[in-house]
């Protein structure tokens, strides 16, 4: 028998016949070299800044939420802002009062409210008992607190201010323990972090009010109203 015979004519009909073209799939499935496949990343459209930026300034009162829902019915936003589509910018602590910025600007809200845009914050703070200048310097230069170190602050002790509105309640008050104002600058927005610096050096917060964030104040603003500006 000859063995070559047959080996040739199993390799000539192999060649003759035409191979059965397969398609490949890439890891989602979709079959590869298709010009019109179904995935187009051509088709995905960015969320778009609105056509005209709002931005609310609100003089937030004491025990007011800095979010419009709450399920414990406690104030909140909604209680004194009827505007749909804009969002705080940071936060401000519920027992903390002053300038709250909302826009409808995302990249604007991250502006203000991201630490590496570095936005200046500034705040009256009402203490307890009068710190020296030794503390005051220990504020300016940064201290040490449970979530790292603070990044230096402006600092001084300063008269009370004329916007300063009457509190209800008002705040605990002890006898023979003065008390003193202090306007602190700050640029980061750590949770709680003016009081926790004040309670560092040994002088607790009994009121808190932010005046300024940015370039934008508490100017004319009465506490539980605010304004809106078109950008």
């Amino acid at each position: 028998m000859n063995f070559s015979n047959k080996t040739n004519l199993k390799s000539n009909k192999n060649k003759s016949m035409p191979r059965k073209q397969t398609k490949s799939t890439n890891k989602l499935g979709r079959t590869s070299g298709n010009p019109k496949s179904k995935f187009n990343s051509g088709n995905y459209q960015p969320k778009k800044a609105p056509e005209q930026t709002q931005v609310v300034l609100f003089n937030k009162p004491f025990q007011v939420l800095t979010q419009f829902t709450d399920a414990d019915g406690r104030k909140t936003l909604k209680d004194y802002i009827p505007i749909s589509g804009v969002y705080p910018a940071g936060r401000l602590d519920r027992d903390s009062e002053g300038l709250l910025v909302l826009t409808n600007n995302g990249q604007l809200q991250n502006k203000i409210a991201s630490p590496q845009h570095k936005t200046t914050k500034c705040y009256w703070v009402q203490v307890e008992n009068i710190p020296n200048d030794e503390k005051l310097q220990q504020l300016r230069d940064g201290v040490e607190l449970n979530d790292g170190m603070t990044k230096p602050a402006q600092v001084k002790i300063i008269e009370q201010p004329k916007l300063v509105w009457d509190r209800e309640p008002p705040i605990r008050q002890r006898k023979n323990i003065p008390d003193c104002w202090l306007e602190i600058v700050i640029s980061e927005g750590r949770n709680r972090q003016v009081r926790r610096m004040t309670a560092h050096i040994g002088h607790p917060t009994l009121r808190l009010i932010r005046y300024r964030v940015g370039e934008w104040t508490i100017d004319d603003i009465v506490n539980g109203q605010y304004k809106v500006l078109t950008l």
